[in-house]
């Protein structure tokens, strides 16, 4: 006779379940994103480069400090749009078409569409910010000191843009007012945020407001592993990403939980 099958919930638990849920999850965001994969990716580099190249049309003699912000900033660009942007315009799509509900019926950890996201992100976002610090560095000939603190920061800097976009996304029922408020997010992230200039620049309660939202902390982490001396207090910056990247992750959680 043979031995009967194991319960399944005894199969569906444990590590190993896990990691097989992780990446068959991956292959499915990667999968869904097949037709326009390549156009994102080239998107992403033409926006690193473009950014970084236009600053020497508008001005004939860039200072090498505005240089140095605006090409250690749109590298956080290009990390961040995919997960604020497309991330929660992809889920308002799936609403609209009624395929939401099927593909959080799929047997897998929540955890493991969340982690897949932000590593389809991850690959989608480095091309971009490798070209724009290329482009940079042969530009303005920027004086740089990369460091092992940039493998964090660029990793923490994902996780929070898309944990951010994903909990916006799945805590708003409407897709048009998702669509509306990613819009939106794009001109708060290129004109009022202190990514691609110093925070002084901003009116003083705009700038104070960023020292607790997490663009400006992004910005910073990452501006911090790649120069030397530009950034004070980095280590605030990391506490107020990390926080913002629990935060909406719970969020998340929460929601979808309500679903299960």
């Amino acid at each position: 006779m043979t031995a009967p099958a194991p319960p399944a919930s005894r199969l569906r638990s444990g590590l190993g379940y896990w990691w097989h849920s992780y990446r068959m999850m991956l292959r499915w965001e990667v999968t869904s994103l097949r037709m326009v994969l390549a156009i994102t990716v080239i998107v992403q580099i033409l926006t690193g480069a473009g950014f970084v190249l236009a600053l020497s049309l508008f001005f004939g003699q860039v200072p090498p400090r505005s240089a140095l912000f605006v090409s250690t900033g749109v590298l956080v660009v290009t990390l961040i749009t995919i997960g604020l942007v497309l991330g929660p315009q992809l889920v308002a799509m799936q609403k609209a078409e009624k395929t939401y509900d099927f593909l959080w019926s799929l047997p897998v950890p929540r955890t493991t569409a969340a982690l897949a996201w932000v590593t389809t992100n991850l690959i989608l976002g480095l091309p971009g910010m490798g070209v724009a610090l290329g482009v940079a560095v042969m530009r303005y000939d920027l004086d740089l000191h990369v460091t092992w603190a940039i493998v964090p920061a660029v990793l923490l800097t994902v996780f929070t843009g898309t944990m951010v976009g994903y909990a916006l996304a799945h805590s708003l029922g409407n897709p048009m007012l998702i669509a509306a408020i990613t819009q939106m997010l794009i001109f708060v992230i290129i004109g009022f945020s202190p990514i691609n200039f110093p925070a002084d620049h901003l009116p003083g309660w705009l700038a104070a407001a960023h020292r607790w939202l997490p663009l400006a902390p992004m910005a910073d982490t990452v501006r911090a592993g790649l120069t030397q001396g530009v950034v004070a207090d980095v280590a605030r910056s990391y506490l107020v990403l990390g926080a913002w990247g629990l935060a909406s992750m719970g969020v998340s959680a929460a929601v979808l939980g309500k679903r299960g």
